[in-house]
Order: C-alpha cells, then sequence, then structure tokens
C-alpha cells in the first residue's frame, strides 16, 4: 500500500508540474538507461558462463564436451521456465507485437527480467540462438510497465514499447539508427513527429550509455581495403537474389521444425532428448553454431588472408585443412537454421536475430568465396561481401531492407558501403516478398489474423475485440415448437430476429420477426405451422476465432443487420449488431488517431 500510495503522489506531483508530453520524454530517458543495463547484464552473464565452461578447450582438437554442454543449458533453462517463471517467454519480438496487437501494448512485469536469466543460460551453454529479441522483449516490457504504473492510455504505452524496442537494439549494437528504423520497420504501426522524439531519446540515451559501459569501439573492427565500384553490381545483386532464397530456406525450415517440435510438446523429457541430440551433434562437428556466432563472423569479417579465414575451423574436425574451407562455410550456413531450430525446440530461449545475422554473414562470405576461387569475374572482397550478405539475410527474414542497411553500417563503421548494402538489402527484400509476404516475427500473428500493419484500416480492426461486441442476450427456441408457443418466446425477445437451436446448442436457423408478422395474430394457425417450417437460414455466420478484418468482410457482402456467432462445432456463440460493429471501429479509429 506504501508503494502504491507513493506512486499516486508522485502522479499528483507530475500532474501539476509537468506536461504530459514532458513525462513522456523523461520516461523514454529511463527506458534507454535501463534497457542498455539490461543488454549489458545479459551479455556479461553469457561471456562469463563461455568463458568458465570452454576455457580449457584445445582449439586444434575435437572437444567431447560439446556434446554435453547445450543439453545442460537448455534443460537447466527448461526448468527455470518451469518452476520460476510459469508462463511462455519465447519469441520475444513476436511476443512483442502481440502484445501491441492484441493486449493494448500491455507485458508482464516478469518479462522485465525473465528472459534475460533464461537467454543467458541458453546461450552461455552453447544454444545457437541470438540474444537479441529477449533483449527487445526485456526494454519492451520496461516501457509497458512503466505506462502501466503511471496509467497512461493505450496509444502511449504503443509509444513507450517502442522506445523500449529501439533502447533495446540501440544497447546491444550501439546502432542508434538501426534501432529506430526497427521499431518503424517492425514494430510501429502510425509514427508522427511527436512520438519520433521520444524514440530517438531511448535510442541515444541507451547508447551512449552501452558506450560507457562496454567502451568506445565499434562492434567489429573492419578496415576498408576495397571501395565499392560500379563493376561489382553484378556480383552484388547476385548476392542479394541469392540470399533471398537462402532467407526463404531459412524460415520455412524454421517454420517446419517449430511444427515438429511443437507435436512433441506433450513429450518434455522426448523434445529435449531429440532438440539436445541434435544441437549436440551439430555443435560438435561444427563449433561455429556455438552461441550467437558473432565471434566467428568476426573472423570473416576482420580477416583478410586465408590463414586468417581458417581459424574458423579451429576446434572442428576439420581444423588445419584449408581445403575444407568453402566446405565448412557452405554446410554451417545450411546447418545454423537446425541447430536453432533445436535450441529454442527442444526448451531453450532466444531470438532468430543473431542467426540470421549469421546465416548471412557465412552465406555472404561463402558466395565470394566460390567466385574467387572459379575467377568468375572481377575479384570481390570476402569480408565486404561477408557484411552484404548479414544485410541481406536480415533485410529478408525481418522484411526491414532499411534495418538491414544501418545495423551494418554502424556495426563497423563501414558508412562507405551504404550503396552496395542498398543495393543488396533491396534485392533481397525484393525476391523474398515474391514468397513470403510477412517477417519472421509477424508471419504467426498473420496466420491468425492478428498481425498489426502499416496500414491504419486493418491495424484499428485488429486492435478490436470480438468478445466486446458480442450480444449473448437473446431468446432462442428449438426446431419442434409451435407456432402459438413461439409467440411467448417473441414477446420477450427484444431482437427482431430468434436463433432455432438444437438440443446441443446447434444453431439451424433463424426467426425474422418481421417475415411471419402477417400470421402472428392468426390464432386458427397456433397449431399448424412449427418452428422448423417458419425458420430460414442466416445470411451469414462469424467463427468465434475470425478475425475482424473477416467480420467487417462478412457484413458488407451480406447487408446483415445482425449476425449469428459460431463455435468451431457450430454451437450458437451469440450475436454481433452492425451498428455496434461500426460504432465501435469509429470510437477505435478515434482512439488510434488521437495524440
Amino acid at each position: 500500500m506504501a508503494d502504491i500510495g507513493f506512486i499516486e503522489k508522485l502522479e499528483q506531483w507530475r500532474q501539476k508540474h509537468v506536461s504530459d508530453r514532458q513525462f513522456v520524454h523523461i520516461l523514454a530517458f529511463v527506458i534507454g538507461f535501463l534497457a542498455s543495463v539490461a543488454a549489458f547484464v545479459l551479455h556479461l552473464i553469457i561471456r562469463e558462463i563461455e568463458k568458465l565452461i570452454t576455457s580449457g578447450f584445445h582449439l586444434t582438437t575435437i572437444n567431447w564436451l560439446y556434446l554435453l554442454y547445450p543439453v545442460v543449458g537448455i534443460w537447466l533453462t527448461s526448468l527455470f521456465v518451469k518452476y520460476i517463471v510459469r508462463d511462455q517467454i519465447s519469441h520475444g519480438i513476436t511476443r512483442v507485437l502481440y502484445a501491441i496487437a492484441s493486449k493494448r501494448s500491455e507485458l508482464k512485469p516478469h518479462n522485465t527480467w525473465t528472459s534475460i536469466v533464461a537467454s543467458a543460460i541458453t546461450i552461455g551453454f552453447g544454444g545457437s540462438v541470438g540474444a537479441e529479441a529477449p533483449i527487445v522483449l526485456t526494454g519492451s516490457a520496461i516501457g509497458s510497465n512503466l505506462g502501466r504504473i503511471f496509467h497512461l492510455n493505450k496509444r502511449t504505452m504503443m509509444l513507450l514499447v517502442g522506445c523500449g524496442a529501439t533502447a533495446a537494439v540501440s544497447a546491444i549494437f550501439k546502432a542508434p539508427i538501426a534501432g529506430l528504423v526497427f521499431t518503424l520497420e517492425i514494430l510501429m504501426v502510425d509514427l508522427t513527429m511527436a512520438a519520433l522524439l521520444p524514440i530517438l531519446i531511448s535510442s541515444v540515451t541507451a547508447t551512449c550509455f552501452s558506450y560507457f559501459f562496454t567502451g568506445s569501439s565499434s562492434m567489429y573492427n573492419f578496415q576498408m581495403d576495397y571501395l565499392w565500384s560500379l563493376e561489382r553490381v553484378p556480383a552484388t545483386i547476385l548476392l542479394g537474389i541469392g540470399c533471398g532464397f537462402l532467407s526463404l530456406y531459412f524460415m520455412r525450415v524454421m517454420s517446419w521444425c517449430e511444427d515438429g517440435y511443437g507435436r512433441l510438446s506433450k513429450y518434455p523429457y522426448l523434445k529435449l532428448v531429440v532438440g539436445g541430440i541434435v544441437l549436440s551433434s551439430l555443435i560438435f562437428v561444427f563449433p561455429s553454431l556455438y552461441g550467437e556466432g558473432y565471434n566467428n563472423l568476426g573472423i570473416l569479417i576482420e580477416g583478410s588472408t586465408e590463414a586468417d579465414w581458417n581459424r574458423v575451423l579451429q576446434g572442428s574436425m576439420f581444423a588445419g585443412q584449408t581445403k575444407f574451407l568453402v566446405l565448412y562455410v557452405g554446410l554451417v550456413t545450411l546447418m545454423k537454421v537446425f541447430a536453432t531450430s533445436a535450441t529454442n525446440g527442444a526448451g531453450g530461449c532466444g531470438g532468430t536475430f543473431a542467426p540470421s545475422l549469421f546465416i548471412g554473414g557465412f552465406g555472404g562470405f561463402f558466395f565470394a568465396r566460390v567466385w574467387n576461387i572459379n575467377q568468375i569475374g572481377v575479384y570481390i572482397p570476402e569480408k565486404n561481401f561477408t557484411l552484404y550478405g548479414m544485410a541481406a539475410v536480415m533485410a529478408a527474414v525481418m522484411h526491414a531492407p532499411l534495418t538491414g542497411m544501418f545495423l551494418i553500417a554502424e556495426l563497423t563503421g563501414g558508412y562507405q558501403l551504404f550503396i552496395p548494402l542498398l543495393i543488396v538489402s533491396i534485392c533481397s527484400y525484393l525476391t523474398i516478398n515474391i514468397f513470403e509476404h510477412h517477417s519472421i516475427y509477424a508471419v504467426r500473428l498473420a496466420r491468425q489474423g492478428k498481425l498489426l500493419t502499416h496500414n491504419t484500416d486493418r491495424s484499428v480492426l485488429t486492435m478490436m475485440s470480438m468478445d466486446s461486441i458480442i450480444d449473448k442476450d437473446y431468446t432462442f427456441v428449438g426446431p419442434d415448437l409451435e407456432l402459438g408457443k413461439l409467440i411467448h418466446a417473441i414477446s420477450r425477445s427484444r431482437n427482431t430476429y430468434i436463433p432455432v437451436v438444437d438440443d446441443n446448442g446447434t444453431l439451424l436457423g433463424e426467426i425474422d420477426i418481421m417475415k411471419i408478422r402477417h400470421i402472428v395474430f392468426r390464432t386458427e394457425l397456433y397449431h399448424r405451422f412449427y418452428v422448423s417450417q417458419l425458420m430460414v437460414p442466416p445470411l451469414g455466420t462469424i467463427g468465434v476465432n475470425d478475425p475482424m478484418e473477416s467480420v467487417m468482410k462478412t457484413f458488407e457482402k451480406t447487408g446483415a443487420k445482425n449476425l449469428p456467432v459460431v463455435g468451431l462445432e457450430g454451437e450458437l456463440v451469440g450475436y454481433i449488431s452492425r451498428t455496434r460493429l461500426f460504432n465501435m471501429y469509429r470510437q477505435t479509429v478515434a482512439d488510434f488517431s488521437t495524440e
């Protein structure tokens, strides 16, 4: 009670001395700071766990403990989630999108820290996933819960969630522009200039504190040895197209594997065994799949000679075998998706942000090495194309070409690569968009009709809740009822329709009172007609799980004033009124558009 009283007093003081806009700016700064702390703590824990368990590994021979550590990490994560969290925390960015679309931007308080612990354990022990999605969930949860504490409206809550996501990406990569663009392309729906400033404040704040915690250097020490030239445009375009198909492979295989592990959800230990065996086996053969993989990407980006790149082979059965470098890189590129799926499918916690960068980087290097070995055309620098591949796959997988371009430029300080990064990102995005219209984060929600988009009309329909407009107060009758008794039901009804249902509650038809008004006063017919003879089929029906966009289309198609809502077995759930539906739509549009 003391805490509640303090918050109430603080809110009263704030309303007197601080405007709403100024208060949002203050919260944006706080979110940026807390997100940077969360990112620093997560990576610190991951590094310490990795250092503790792999310090004795040999670089020139295989390490058998690769078969054990990942399974232990997933098992510990599963125990943490089952007995401490007791909630689903996987698919961090998807959960943020779902919160925006269906939960009025509300994320649970435990999301501010549980993803950090779970992903640190998973990745530290070798789980082949990324820490970015858990941090985005953490940052967004910080923004959401601050908004809830101070009783802010739905639109401001959505803005604070965006501030948290921006701050998270900015803090992890020291990339303020990429963090901003990430939120614009993936999370936010309708951004005005008034909303842009808080997001910028969070982004810059998180980046500055990240520099304070970890130093001023970029993530990679990239040296520009070869400037971009027009003669390399064909190779750049081909890489972009190739990365588009590689991204499609990544998304489709990931979805297929998730479905497979999902079928084992009733048998958690079997799922752990299957996923653990797949992950450990892959890491044992390809140690580059251990953890996030940024260190191995650094070898390809910062190296410039065969000897530098061969360090990727260290710790594997291919160590010292230079002739297998291209084969190894190609296989690692293809196997990463299976390692990532096995990690999350078996019970681990992590995202696909880092895996998409990893696959893109290794795929870009593979493309360049094959091109140069076969002397297909002009020489193309391997490390440049490693960066191009990272941007291209990220752009395609996330459907965010600007995010891919700016992130890679800020990661390396390679701002001179803007043109090729733009070319490869656009080519990759256009390629995958032919086959897949949603990002890897949004595709699950899109299939359920719960995705908020940059289309305001669709976004408003998505934010509307069917439960809030279903009318369950109705009078129903059975098909064998006589007209005389139907009259009594009509007298009790407050609607112009009466549904006809069987003993199981299944909708059979409707009585339209207006259509039988010519016989309701003829008492001589009361025992001659039955409901089954008078009922008519409804103009249309609405499924209980239908998205609101489909509901609106059904009303437009049928022209009905009221439509029944039926369950999966055809049972009647209630009715939706056209008037009530459009009133709520107009109110939601007004709320959505209010600054």
